[in-house]
């Protein structure tokens, strides 16, 4: 099957690009001695974990859901963090899990006796998530987790001068999209803050949020960094990016319904922003437009929108060479992460279908959704 015979709305994942990615984090991993982690949180398309698994050392988990997709079909390392576990979903996590990073004493505390049982039985590690109160972004405060008053990770002065007993790792993750100039400003308030205790564990996690496959970003300054740490306070360096596995690695085919006029032509799509791509309004950003340029920029601008009831289901002004026609294809791009693990059946929409595109050119239909999908998730 071809791109030109797929039914939109499609994710279509551009597997040579992937690979490129993973290819990019295993020289990280080869001149460090990290282990570099897929957040699945980010991209969850587990068709092709054979194929990141070829790569990096495992999976960093939200939860026990996650957990067990990451046991069950990728394998290798599997940690998880939640700010909170249920004993039932501990008594799983302990058995799956090879990290277990809790966000307060009191959860390390409440669990204490079922991860001790496993940390004696199978080796499993636990660690605790620090909040170093160190901002570094810059508008996107939903996901700062530094923010004044975040629940995310412990404070220095909420712990004791010596790290709970079976304590053998930290976690801190307060990026989001950044370069490693941010990383390096975030470590220095570890070291300040925290440095004590960084003699007092085997292991640390550094998170996600790492753009390390975006051209531009400072691999090099990375690099220097987690040699640093290695190095001088001899513990085993982890990363869990996500958008960084599957970053401009996968597409959003749509086609457009109907053109209707409000001031500028409107094209109604049969894709979503609130269904298909909710970064869209959540964030918000304005996702790339294969051909299509700003608004003005070329000769006709259209506002791109839903068939949603949702009045603000829009997805941005967009400008073109030629006014597109009903029955026109337009291809979103950088649609891998945060797509197929955020979507939903608002209205009834239904979900895109998710397809791969092999390297040879030719495309492979992975999974098709239909109504069941949709009354499954309600009662």
């Amino acid at each position: 099957m071809k791109i030109k015979d797929l039914h939109t709305p499609v994710y279509l994942i551009d597997e040579a690009k992937l690979e490129n990615n993973l290819k990019i984090l295993q020289r990280v991993q080869q001149h460090t001695g990290c282990h570099i982690l897929l957040a699945q949180k980010a991209f969850s398309m587990f068709r092709v974990y054979p194929l990141v698994r070829k790569y990096l050392c495992g999976t960093a988990s939200s939860g026990l859901y996650e957990a067990r997709l990451a046991y069950e079909e990728m394998g290798g390392e599997n940690h998880v963090f939640c700010p909170a576990y249920t004993a039932s979903e501990m008594t799983e996590l302990c058995r799956i899990c090879d990290h277990i990073i809790f966000n307060s004493l009191s959860q390390l505390e409440r669990h204490r006796s079922q991860w001790e049982k496993a940390a004696a039985e199978s080796g499993l590690s636990v660690g605790l998530r620090i909040n170093p109160e160190c901002s570094t972004q810059k508008g996107h405060a939903i996901y700062d987790p530094c923010a004044p008053g975040s629940r995310l990770g412990i404070r220095r002065a909420d712990l004791p001068n010596t790290l709970p007993e079976g304590v053998e790792g930290l976690h801190l993750h307060t990026l989001c999209e950044q370069n490693a100039d941010a990383l390096v400003e975030t470590f220095r308030a570890v070291e300040q803050h925290f440095g004590p205790f960084l003699h007092q564990i085997q292991w640390i996690n550094l998170g996600g949020g790492h753009h390390i496959t975006r051209p531009g970003y400072r691999i090099s300054v990375l690099e220097s960094l987690i040699l640093h740490i290695r190095q001088t306070y001899r513990l085993e360096v982890y990363l869990e990016p996500g958008e960084a596995v599957a970053l401009n690695a996968g597409y959003l085919l749509t086609e457009v319904m109907d053109i209707v006029e409000s001031g500028l032509p409107i094209l109604i799509l049969d894709t979503s922003a609130a269904c298909h791509m909710p970064d869209v309004l959540e964030m918000p950003y304005r996702p790339p437009l294969r051909g299509a340029g700003l608004p003005g920029e070329k000769a006709v601008t259209c506002r791109l929108a839903s068939r949603t009831c949702l009045a603000g289901d829009v997805i941005g002004d967009y400008s073109f060479n030629r006014m597109p026609k009903i029955g026109d294809r337009l291809v979103f791009e950088d649609m891998a992460i945060y797509t197929m693990v955020k979507n939903n059946t608002f209205n009834g929409m239904p979900l895109p279908d998710i397809a791969l595109l092999h390297p040879d050119g030719n495309c492979e239909i992975v999974r098709r959704f239909g109504y069941e999908d949709f009354k499954g998730r309600l009662s």
